[in-house]
């Protein structure tokens, strides 16, 4: 008896297994567009959709076709990138006193950041920053960049840059 249920045939169903493997965030995506739609909330739409238009523009710099959906570690980029964008919005808004401007980008935000992997506590990264320093020897402000980098590496995407930052001056001093 076989099992060629199971059996994978070809380049085409080893297209389909990535595909259903590496596309759940864009999938997930579109579910929630359904049900902002169902339920009529305005923000949560614009926002969603807002998203899948970036992916659509990241597919085609990426130099696929628009119909493509992008990686799971792409799509977090993008949605990391377009948090980034409502985070320096909100800063300019409040700063130019349009404080309700700076409440509709924060409303999205909060939509955004349901997307993204938790983010590393500050005491988890200040631990990885003083392994790094241990590891790197005696850092000076000279090579802080260099330090950072690795730092960063070590982080991989779980902790803000600015975050990081203010614990190696801390650190540093």
């Amino acid at each position: 008896m076989r099992d060629s249920h199971f059996r994978v045939k070809g380049v085409r169903g080893i297209r389909k297994i990535c595909y259903y493997i590496f596309n759940m965030m864009h999938d997930k995506i579109q579910n929630q567009i359904k049900e902002a739609l169902k339920a009529k909330d305005s923000v949560r739409l614009t926002t969603l959709r807002g998203v899948l238009s970036a992916f659509t523009n990241e597919s085609v710099n990426l130099k696929r076709t628009p119909q493509d959906k992008l990686s799971d570690e792409e799509a977090v980029a993008v949605i990391r990138r377009l948090v980034k964008q409502r985070k320096d919005s909100i800063e300019q808004f409040t700063k130019g006193g349009r404080q309700d401007l700076a409440d509709n980008e924060s409303a999205e935000l909060k939509v955004l950041e349901e997307f993204l992997p938790a983010q590393m506590s500050e005491e988890k990264i200040r631990e990885i920053v003083i392994k790094k320093k241990a590891e790197m020897g005696e850092v000076d402000k000279t090579k802080m960049g260099i330090f950072m980098g690795a730092v960063m590496k070590e982080v991989a995407g779980q902790a803000d840059g600015k975050i990081v930052k203010q614990i190696i001056e801390e650190i540093l001093g």
